[in-house]
């Protein structure tokens, strides 16, 4: 089994989840997050005044799923996520041990 983790724009939260519909899956954790990579933030003008906004508003999408799936849910989250600009985010595949459904006790791929 292998945990995907995204970091994405909010904006393309909506073509994301409509991508991975379409392959079945449909459990995910979305967490509100702040960060920033290559971009390191931008400047924003409030009531005149300009301010440095370092760490950018992002989305975190956690998704556990079968080994053979795994490449298929990344592609689809690639495309449907992606702008062509900086900042479109990040993929992370990792490794799960082990899973459990706490309401039936079920393990393994039969609790995702």
């Amino acid at each position: 089994m292998k945990l995907v983790i995204a970091i994405i724009k909010p904006s393309r939260l909506e073509e994301v989840r409509q991508a991975l519909n379409s392959l079945d899956i449909h459990g995910m954790t979305v967490t509100e997050v702040k960060g920033y990579g290559r971009q390191k933030g931008h400047s924003e003008i409030y009531r005149g005044t300009e301010y440095a906004v370092h760490f950018l508003p992002k989305l975190k999408i956690e998704i556990a799923v079968d080994d053979p799936v795994s490449d298929a849910v990344t592609t689809a989250i690639c495309e449907s996520a992606q702008t062509g600009r900086i900042g479109d985010g990040k993929i992370f595949v990792v490794d799960l041990e082990a899973v459990t459904r706490i309401r039936t006790g079920e393990t393994g791929a039969a609790a995702l």
